[in-house]
């Protein structure tokens, strides 16, 4: 699973690295503790409305402030039952929270790396994960629009836009400190997963999470300090080996 995350980057040097059209209101500023429920930033691709004049409109790669838990837009309450920050990828297109998600609203959680806990002897010891230099982890994501049914048109709260994070079984020395990992998707497949043009399926889902595989297998790890365990904590420190 992946309840805790790191970016450390700003909004500049996002729209530089997936090379977005379009930047959204109110993105979060760098963090080093995002937890469930936060704000974080998301990378989609959006269709906009065809015109006469441009029946075929291309997409418009954005970057947004997504609430980090999913809420269905079928939802009657966001703020019902616990944040849907995790998805199982291995049956995340059957479900009715992920499903339109699935089909029409994909899109990528960029990380500098997240944290997972072991359990020795009863204690639980944090560990950072990552990919080694300054690379970028890309998480395999979905989101979705709740209308808020007692806002008016045009009001601030109006729209909620969330994002959940796919998981899948660990693998190789992940395995050792959980049995969920994030799905990382591969830079090869970027593209195609956001791509609003193709219905994603289940068969979409199982090929980003095959060639995310080779990502696995180059990320890192290093015991961290146990401040990271507290919400209130959030600086650069957290991510700082344990010597």
């Amino acid at each position: 699973m992946c309840g805790r995350f790191v970016l450390d980057r700003n909004a500049d040097e996002l729209v530089s690295l997936f090379d977005v059209d379009t930047v959204g209101a109110a993105l979060p500023g760098p963090s080093w503790n995002i937890a469930p429920t936060q704000t974080i930033s998301i990378v989609l691709d959006a269709l906009p409305r065809a015109t006469e004049d441009e029946p075929y409109p291309e997409p418009i790669r954005r970057l947004e402030a997504a609430r980090w838990g999913l809420v269905p837009g079928w939802a009657k309450d966001p703020k019902a039952g616990p944040p849907l920050f995790n998805a199982r990828s291995e049956d995340v297109a059957s479900k009715p929270s992920f499903s339109d998600p699935v089909a029409r609203r994909r899109a990528v959680v960029p990380a500098s790396g997240y944290f997972e806990w072991t359990v020795t002897d009863g204690v639980k010891i944090p560990q950072y994960i990552s990919l080694p230099g300054d690379e970028l982890l890309v998480f395999a994501g979905l989101y979705e629009w709740w209308r808020n049914p007692a806002a008016t048109e045009g009001a601030d709260d109006r729209w909620l836009l969330s994002a959940t994070i796919l998981t899948r079984s660990s693998r190789g020395a992940l395995a050792s400190i959980h049995d969920r990992m994030p799905v990382f998707l591969d830079s090869d497949l970027v593209e195609g997963w956001l791509d609003p043009q193709e219905t994603g399926t289940q068969d979409l889902v199982d090929e980003v999470v095959a060639a995310g595989a080779e990502v696995a297998e180059r990320v890192g790890f290093h015991e961290v300090g146990p401040a990271v365990g507290s919400v209130d904590n959030n600086s650069e420190s957290l991510v700082t080996p344990v010597a």
